[in-house]
């Protein structure tokens, strides 16, 4: 027995020695610390690297491209698969630096995901977490917190400088504007993502209580006993199986912004704290800014610089007042923008001087003044808006000058801009004639025959197919009807006002989630889901077509007996057989009756209440022209109205007595844009 006790004794001992070092290399896999990153291990890819000096480098400043940094072993989320998730806890530095002191690219994110192989296409504004494909999806399984330096009203984000936390989508459970609250007074303190100094994160998740807390401050401040944000976070749909990667992620556009992270610590359950970063250890940031100048320069360049003043006081005085007269606002982005920049002091000549006498038109976002170019003798619209500089202009001009490069001609050809103070100026081509919608319902005006009417529905169906199918892009212009075709000196019709429009790429699904257009040209599922799409487009075209064939408005009455929408009058009277009663009395019955009819019926089709019976506009190129035989509608007995009412469950807007150009706009700069009837010579 004694030999017996002897042998198990070292057997004891060995054991309990393996299950030391087990425990302890499961602590050190769900601990650890980097003050700085010299000679890590991480999990790097895209453009991130380790800096000779230990600082990770999530972003260069290379455009369009994403980088992401992992912990290079997974941590044990959860106890068993399907189970609840552990209590972790998460400290960072960070800081971005953008070219720009008011104005950066995308931000960065603390990511918790299923795997270190995150998306890098069209990763932007996915901040490289996401993409416009799976945004939103459940299969994700990823946890992140958004450091987020670009207001996106898509994903409904607060203002271009919020913390939010994100479960599986762009759209954040709850956001903050980036700052701390003083322990002393309780006050918040803003805090600028990109101020290019370093910050620091807390990130705590309370297993018990299923609560994500995220405080922040700057570096060397300590954390701040009230959270920026404590929200309850479902996290059962991130992560697989029981483990997870936790790292960092970052993503580029086109201003040339980097995203730096000095040091990171992390903890997994028991309600632990992550280690605290020791500062003095943290590798330094690189230098921004102009380098220090030497001595000998201190004291030559103020005595230099005095003389040069001195000498040309004079000349600066008389200068001054043409610079105040033509300045313009100009910020380096928009270098890119190149030959679609207008000088103020070129468009000033053309116009000479803003003159009244040169003014074509007031609408309510501005007025629009005929120019004639010095060099060129091109007549110009110049319009004159005003702007905020600072949110959305960027990605407006880029917009802007995309659309400038369409090309055809039954669109207003979008020639430029300038930006001047708190102005922003479009120029377009100048139409002669002005605006159908005058010739439709001025009295004063001349009345259209019918040929020319008719050419110039078959004109706007070519500008619009030009712009859904035969352009690089799919433009889609949000705002069709009458106002907004022009008429050039051969009176044809040219669409214009692409102030609302949005362009995507073909094959993607388009993201535009904001109810804009005008009253009466409104598609029901528009209303209804705020998507605007080529199918939405048709439905405005085909009012557009009721609309010149019979002169009415969409909406409003004419006589007391009358119907009040236009689509339901029209509908009414091909349902009992006499569609041709709806032509433009002032035609006097001088028109084709079988083009008459072929319009009235394709109108109707168009504008359509169910989006998958309205043809493209490709069909209905065809149908105008005759290449192709126009369908049999078979006639509703149920007016267009009650269907819409139907189909969206309570959609009134086509019951009411709106006049058509009153527009629903969200956006401060799109909006400004959606009066465009005084780019003509009409008044």
């Amino acid at each position: 027995m004694g030999c017996l006790r002897l042998l198990l004794l070292p057997l004891s001992l060995l054991l309990l020695l393996l299950l030391a070092a087990d425990h302890a290399a499961v602590h050190a896999a769900e601990e650890f610390t980097y003050n700085g990153f010299s000679g890590a291990n991480l999990s790097l890819d895209g453009m991130s690297v380790v800096a000779p000096n230990g600082l990770l480098v999530l972003s260069n400043g290379t455009s369009q491209m994403a980088g992401h940094a992992f912990h290079p072993t997974p941590v044990r989320l959860r106890d068993a698969p399907g189970g609840a998730v552990r209590s972790f806890s998460a400290a960072f530095v960070f800081a971005i630096v953008s070219n720009f002191t008011v104005l950066s690219d995308n931000g960065m994110a603390f990511v918790v995901a299923p795997s270190t192989r995150l998306s890098t296409f069209n990763a932007g504004q996915y901040l490289g977490v996401l993409n416009v494909t799976d945004n939103g999806n459940d299969g994700n399984r990823v946890l992140f917190v958004e450091l987020d330096t670009m207001l996106n009203p898509e994903f409904q984000d607060m203002n271009s400088n919020h913390v939010g936390v994100n479960v599986n989508s762009m759209r954040s459970l709850q956001n903050h504007s980036a700052g701390y609250y003083d322990d002393a007074t309780g006050g918040f303190n803003n805090l600028s993502l990109i101020s290019r100094q370093p910050m620091q994160v807390w990130v705590d998740y309370d297993g018990a209580t299923t609560r994500l807390d995220v405080a922040m401050a700057p570096m060397g401040v300590p954390r701040p006993r009230k959270p920026l944000i404590s929200a309850p976070v479902n996290l059962s749909s991130v992560g697989a199986d029981t483990t997870a990667y936790v790292g960092f992620s970052a993503a580029t556009g086109v201003i040339f912004t980097r995203h730096y992270v000095l040091g990171w610590s992390f903890a997994m359950g028991g309600g632990a704290a992550a280690p605290a970063l020791d500062a003095s250890r943290l590798p330094k940031l690189p230098r921004f800014g102009p380098k220090p100048r030497s001595k000998v320069l201190e004291i030559v360049l103020p005595i230099a610089t005095a003389a040069f003043v001195l000498a040309l006081l004079v000349g600066v005085f008389l200068v001054v007042r043409r610079r105040v007269r033509y300045a313009e606002v100009r910020e380096d982005w928009e270098v890119e923008f190149g030959p679609h920049r207008f000088s103020y002091k070129e468009l000033y000549h053309a116009t000479r001087g803003f003159k009244n006498k040169q003014l074509l038109g007031t609408g309510g976002f501005g007025r629009v003044y005929k120019g004639v170019l010095p060099k060129s003798n091109l007549e110009i619209a110049v319009k004159r808006v005003s702007h905020d500089s600072k949110q959305g202009m960027k990605e407006f001009i880029a917009e802007v000058v995309s659309i400038g490069h369409l090309r055809h001609r039954n669109l207003v050809q979008l020639l430029g801009y300038c930006r001047r103070k708190g102005e922003l100026l479009l120029v377009y081509d100048y139409m002669p004639n002005g605006s159908l919608d005058k010739y439709l319902h001025d009295k004063t005006k001349q009345v259209l025959d019918w040929e020319q009417r008719f050419q110039i529905i078959k004109g706007v169906a070519s500008g619009l197919l030009y712009l859904h199918e035969d352009w690089e892009q799919v433009v889609i212009h949000r705002d069709i009807k009458a106002s907004n075709v022009l008429l050039d000196a051969d009176m044809n019709g040219r669409l214009g006002d692409f102030g609302l429009a949005r362009l995507y790429d073909h094959g993607v699904d388009p993201q535009t989630t904001h109810v804009v257009g005008t009253m009466g040209y409104l598609a029901p599922e528009l209303v209804r889901t705020g998507k605007a799409t080529p199918v939405t487009d048709v439905f405005a075209f085909g009012v557009f077509v009721l609309e010149v064939t019979c002169g009415r408005r969409p909406l409003g009455c004419i006589a007391p007996d009358d119907q009040n929408v236009l689509l339901d009058w029209v509908q009414e009277h091909e349902r009992k057989g006499a569609a041709l009663d709806t032509v433009d009395a002032r035609l006097c019955g001088k028109y084709d009756a079988d083009e008459a009819r072929l319009a009235i019926r394709l109108g109707l089709m168009c504008a359509h209440p169910l989006p998958d019976a309205r043809p493209g506009m490709r069909q209905v190129v065809q149908y105008l022209d005759g290449d192709a035989p126009m369908p049999e509608v078979a006639p509703t007995y149920v007016s267009y109205t009650m269907l819409a009412l139907m189909q969206n469950d309570g959609f009134d807007s086509f019951a009411m007595s709106f006049p058509s150009t009153v527009s629903s706009t969200v956006s401060p700069v799109s909006g400004a844009f959606s009066a465009v009837s005084g780019l003509s010579g009409g008044r």
